[in-house]
């Protein structure tokens, strides 16, 4: 009798845990990134992939791709959009093709020209109506896709150069690698000869000189890729990404078959991605910058003073021509004065002293 027992709770807990099975069937999602996997950004995708895994129990697996692992990078939306790989990482404003408000999440020209930095803009993003925004920026560019916000990493450096530059004229002598969009726009609408290239064919170019100087992020993710082997003049102050945000998409359809437990882990996951990105951030470049400086002799310049008033009017200019030629563009654009003009004087009042005290303790580290 005992072993009949035995035998039925047997039947009875494999029934159990089959039925379990099939009712937590695990979901992979595979993301292509639009950069090399040995990018300090996937470093923080990564770790989101991981809190994601933890919080569904495993139920939610997200693979990391390289950039081309399954479509060409600038096909990345598309395919998400289509179904054709579950989801992508990149900028948002590397899409402003599909629709010019991209640039305003992705990286709002010169701080969306009202002084708005990345704290600032995960404030508004977060508290200042932007989540909202964001999530219509998919259906107004026709997308099949959910959006999660993830890294900030603002603000970018001016970037490399191979000699210093004194001046806007000596700039305008040089090919640049910018970034997509709006903000390499800037810079051709200054004079600069502007160059939008994938990451992980910046070094390629400057070896082989088809660019003269570039630009890709901080500290951190630039000597990732080796710019110091061939350039050793860096400039860390630049309005064309003051703000810069990197998100992942994921296709419609796959995150409507979640289940609405697995979208709030992936939702929370992504918040908390906002602050574990800025905090790993601010450290590893400055460990970055240190080595940079005092181990393969990078030299570091403060930017010239024409490059900020020639690169904040063209900046103005483009973001009024694009509000006034979109809805949707003014609509957001209004939305980040709006919050500007509450925000900003308390947020960058406060950090003047503490700005003037940072600098002076830098400085006493040269002594």
């Amino acid at each position: 009798m005992r072993n009949r027992v035995t035998a039925l709770v047997g039947v009875f807990l494999g029934m159990t845990l089959l039925i379990s099975g099939t009712a937590v069937a695990k979901t992979v999602i595979r993301v292509q990134s639009v950069i090399p996997a040995k990018a300090d950004e996937v470093v923080m995708l990564k770790d989101f992939a991981a809190n994601v895994s933890a919080l569904t129990n495993g139920e939610v697996e997200i693979q990391v791709l390289p950039a081309g692992a399954i479509v060409g990078v600038k096909e990345t939306l598309e395919a998400v959009d289509k179904g054709l790989v579950e989801g992508g990482f990149a900028w948002t404003h590397y899409w402003s093709g599909y629709h010019p408000a991209a640039m305003l999440f992705g990286s709002p020209v010169a701080g969306a020209g009202v002084g708005i930095d990345n704290i600032a803009f995960v404030s508004w993003y977060m508290y200042g109506g932007g989540r909202k925004l964001y999530d219509q920026l998919w259906s107004e560019m026709g997308m099949n896709i959910k959006g999660l916000m993830l890294q900030p990493v603002g603000p970018e450096a001016l970037g490399w150069f191979k000699e210093p530059i004194n001046n806007m004229a000596d700039f305008r002598k040089l090919r640049f690698r910018t970034p997509p969009g709006i903000p390499g726009q800037t810079y051709k609408d200054i004079g600069v000869a502007a160059v939008a290239m994938g990451g992980g064919d910046i070094l390629p170019a400057l070896e082989k000189g088809t660019i003269d100087a570039a630009e890709w992020c901080c500290p951190k993710p630039d000597s990732v890729f080796g710019f110091q082997k061939v350039l050793k003049h860096y400039y860390l102050q630049g309005l064309h990404q003051v703000v810069v945000n990197a998100d992942v998409y994921i296709n419609g359809d796959v995150w409507k078959k979640l289940t609405p437990g697995q979208q709030k882990a992936m939702e929370v996951s992504a918040d908390a991605s906002l602050i574990r990105s800025l905090s790993y951030r601010i450290y590893e470049n400055g460990k970055a910058l240190k080595d940079l400086t005092e181990n393969h002799g990078v030299i570091l310049h403060d930017t010239p003073p024409d490059y900020f008033t020639e690169y904040m009017a063209a900046a103005k200019a483009t973001l009024e021509k694009n509000a006034a030629g979109n809805a949707f563009f003014k609509e957001v654009w209004d939305s980040q004065k709006a919050f500007a003009d509450i925000a900003v004087p308390f947020w960058s009042g406060a950090q003047m002293s503490n700005a003037k005290l940072g600098m002076a303790h830098a400085n006493s580290l040269k002594k």
